[in-house]
């Protein structure tokens, strides 16, 4: 059976947003015992995980460095937090303010992925339901009720320019960044640099 590889797209704030944002994915570990979070970027997933066979990296790559995406650069609001009440696997996350930027974004991303990869199209990609996910998988149904009753009264109150989004790929540990889309510049760039994401 060929080698497969696991990429996803998303949003990734800046660094010092990006710092904020880990301080709680850090909480979630020292108290809550869920550190799943802290091996992907702070984000927000524009196109969920799919499998690539190894020979199709390249042309994977094409596809996104000729993606035309009409949005520009545009800002989200992000504000309080949010979870997904999954009995199995909760999920908390920070909670993106509704912008029509980004819901045009993302349904132009998948329009064009799809007549590339139609079989590869997740139920969360037509229903996106934006979100910068926090704690998750690891975190304990008891831990996330015990996190939620502090959680759900926080506040949290920040913007970021959209000026990029990022084709992420795992390398069986982590996830790195390899291509980078700028909307100011409608093209993108292809990244050597594997930081943890």
């Amino acid at each position: 059976m060929p080698k497969e590889n696991l990429y996803f797209i998303a949003l990734i704030p800046k660094r010092e947003l990006l710092e904020k944002i880990n301080a709680f994915k850090q909480d979630f570990a020292n108290r809550f015992n869920s550190s799943k979070a802290l091996k992907v970027y702070p984000h927000i997933t524009l196109k969920a995980p799919f499998k690539c066979v190894e020979n199709a990296h390249k042309e994977l790559l094409k596809w996104f460095s000729e993606l035309h995406i009409k949005q520009k650069a545009f800002a989200i609001q992000l504000k309080n937090f949010g979870a997904f009440l999954n009995s199995k696997n909760p999920v908390v996350y920070i909670n993106p303010m509704q912008s029509k930027e980004l819901q045009f974004m993302q349904k132009e991303i998948i329009a064009s992925f799809s007549s590339l990869f139609p079989g590869d199209i997740h139920p969360v990609d037509v229903d996106f339901k934006p979100h910068v996910t926090i704690a998750y998988r690891d975190l304990e149904p008891a831990m996330f009720e015990k996190a939620w009753e502090e959680y759900k009264h926080k506040s949290f109150n920040e913007d970021f320019e959209v000026d990029a989004f990022y084709l992420l790929q795992h390398d069986t540990d982590k996830w790195n960044i390899i291509a980078t889309y700028s909307l100011s510049s409608n093209n993108t760039e292809t990244l050597k640099h594997t930081n943890q994401a």
